[in-house]
């Protein structure tokens, strides 16, 4: 195998183990830093892709993440947070990492050579047309990754490719290729460290766009969460509150009559006749808020208290 950018020695890795510990940290986070900004060269591609999630989550399509190792576990922090955060259903969301249920015991390299485990995953998790598979590979050539890719491509289903080496093998099929090109790690083939921290941020930024797409955040509010404990409860009171200009027990009383739905909430403050009122009115906007107030008769560029602005529902 020729040797990749992320298999490459870093400058300042000779001598690394007889460094003083703070000079080993401070290497240490350098690299990291620098890691992170070869996501700004990806903003492009991350936004085609993000773009192309929400089409297919929006047609009732499933979003599938597909990887090995360290990437592995970028993606399953990544998914695990979209239902509770953005509240998109846990059955839209699939994942699929090399070894299984056991990779979260023992995390062992040889599944992500198993080709026909990728392949089966792929189809017990049914992936095909209307939906999006993610691979995720540092390297880019990881053969689960490499074949889940090619097998859900197979099935009919747009396909997002992200890995840390120019000209990745994983590149060739995918619908949108993601390319993080981070410098070598400072241990040499270590791309849990420095690859995995820019997969991450890309993720976020991924799965956080296609939210702003699908109408899940208003101004800089997770509107859509799951709120199923204490902290996230709180935390849609406060937000319909904040939004809506309502005192905190009566956005309370709000939510309870909206079944927890912080944007469904919101529209009851505006002047919605009833929850199911304001829930047909978020269909038609496609489950934005903005829109939605619009066709309440209210001005959205007046409800954004972070700048000052007066809150419309009080201003009628």
């Amino acid at each position: 195998m020729a040797e990749t950018r992320t298999e490459a020695l870093h400058q300042n890795a000779e001598g690394l183990d007889v460094q003083a510990p703070e000079t080993i940290l401070a290497f240490l986070a350098n690299a990291q830093i620098e890691a992170g900004k070869a996501v700004h060269g990806a903003i492009p591609a991350i936004a085609v892709a993000a773009e192309l999630i929400a089409k297919q989550l929006k047609s009732g399509g499933k979003l599938a993440y597909a990887a090995a190792g360290s990437s592995g576990l970028m993606a399953v922090a990544d998914a695990l947070e979209l239902p509770g955060t953005f509240g998109i259903a846990r059955d839209r969301i699939a994942i699929l990492i090399a070894g299984g249920e056991e990779a979260f015991r023992t995390l062992a390299g040889g599944p992500e050579d198993d080709t026909e485990e990728a392949a089966a995953a792929v189809a017990a998790a049914a992936v095909g047309k209307g939906d999006c598979l993610i691979a995720i590979s540092a390297s880019g050539s990881t053969p689960y990754a490499v074949r889940a890719l090619e097998d859900a491509r197979s099935r009919g289903a747009a396909t997002i490719a992200i890995a840390n080496n120019r000209g990745a093998v994983l590149f060739k099929q995918a619908d949108v290729a993601i390319l993080l090109e981070t410098p070598p790690e400072l241990i040499a083939g270590s791309t849990r460290m420095g690859a995995g921290t820019a997969q991450k941020i890309a993720l976020n930024m991924l799965s956080t766009l296609t939210a702003v797409h699908l109408g899940h955040i208003h101004d800089g509010y997770m509107v859509n969460l799951t709120a199923d404990n204490i902290k996230l409860r709180d935390r849609a009171v406060r937000m319909v509150a904040a939004i809506s200009g309502k005192s905190r027990d009566d956005a309370a009383r709000l939510l309870e009559e909206s079944r927890g739905g912080v944007k469904t909430a919101i529209l009851l403050a505006a002047g919605a006749a009833s929850a199911d009122a304001a829930e047909k009115i978020l269909e038609g906007t496609g489950q934005k808020l903005r829109p939605a107030l619009s066709a309440l008769g209210h001005d959205p560029e007046k409800w954004n208290p972070l700048f000052g602005r007066d809150h419309a529902l009080t201003k009628k």
